[in-house]
């Protein structure tokens, strides 16, 4: 039972994040900065209400008494604020299939991130599917005439959030409550200059739709419950069902902005694109396959070692 509910759970937060690009689609008049900052708000509020309800409001103040557990969940911050940037910025702007591939390249980013920073080890197949991906970026750089800087940024920016998240000393909803806590400001900063003096942003647009249009008013309010309710399905199935399981299930998110993207938005899909695709996609049904191997290696050593304890 506690497993199928995890695995529910699961595919309920991914659906919400392969659906969220549609959410964000109806906000494409709203410039991204502005969304951005109101995403943080929002979440912010939704995380508190939910963390008052629990009685764990305690736990942000004992994680930012912590200086060097704070610095690493400002960093996380950051890297946080720029993924979902990126991610709002990409739909808004008709470049929702490059979003969907940063995702599928991100759990071959976090094995050379492993390496690189972990000194993690990973067996020839993993390299395999990680060369395989490079591949693909590399031709789908050479046939567009321009490198996929909206997948690699996702993927990057993502993958260095999850190698921070590592040395974070709280569960992840303390963690990104305290993170969106630390980026409030910043986002109560920007939002008053759009607001009062006009300010534009990246775009040139000006528009403070909050508070001066109803729909849009409620689909920024929105972003805060879209923004937590995937994650925390997401750690309840996290602790209810295997690593692997976890991994496999987490394509579905990807997988269903590719179909949004290419069925819904009708964004171009070259052949370009179905080369690069088709790579990343052998490439993570090898990781994958790969990964259930070690774990069930693990898991049989893991039995062996018990059955020889008892005798």
């Amino acid at each position: 039972m506690e497993a199928r509910n995890g695995v529910l759970a699961m595919v309920g937060a991914c659906v919400i994040w392969g659906l969220s690009s549609m959410y964000y689609k109806l906000l494409a008049h709203v410039p991204p900065l502005e969304v951005l900052g109101h995403r943080t708000l929002w979440s912010l509020v939704f995380f508190g209400l939910v963390l008052a309800a629990q009685g764990r409001l305690t736990e942000i103040a004992r994680l930012v008494a912590r200086p060097r557990a704070l610095a690493v969940v400002f960093l996380a911050a950051l890297a946080i604020s720029t993924n979902w940037f990126f991610f709002i910025f990409s739909i808004q702007t008709g470049h929702a299939v490059e979003a969907s591939l940063g995702y599928y390249i991100f759990p071959l980013v976090a094995v050379a991130l492993g390496f690189a920073f972990l000194g993690e080890r990973h067996s020839a197949a993993k390299w395999v599917a990680v060369a395989m991906a490079c591949i693909a970026v590399a031709g789908l750089t050479w046939g567009l005439g321009v490198a996929p800087w909206a997948s690699l940024a996702l993927a990057g920016t993502f993958g260095i959030y999850g190698l921070l998240k590592r040395a974070v000393p709280a569960g992840p909803v303390v963690s990104v409550t305290t993170e969106v806590l630390l980026l409030a400001p910043l986002a109560l900063v920007w939002l008053w200059g759009v607001h009062a003096q006009g300010w534009t942003g990246l775009t040139g647009r000006h528009l403070a739709t909050f508070g001066h249009d109803l729909s849009d008013s409620l689909l920024l309010m929105l972003s805060g419950p879209l923004t937590a309710t995937p994650l925390i399905l997401f750690s309840y199935a996290s602790k209810r069902v295997s690593y692997a399981t976890v991994g496999l299930v987490q394509y579905l998110n990807p997988t269903l902005q590719f179909l949004v993207a290419t069925m819904v938005f009708r964004e171009a899909f070259t052949p370009w694109h179905g080369f690069a695709f088709a790579l990343i996609w052998a490439a993570l049904a090898l990781y994958s396959a790969e990964s259930l191997r070690q774990e069930r290696a693990s898991r049989r050593a893991s039995i062996s070692v018990g059955t020889s304890g008892t005798t």
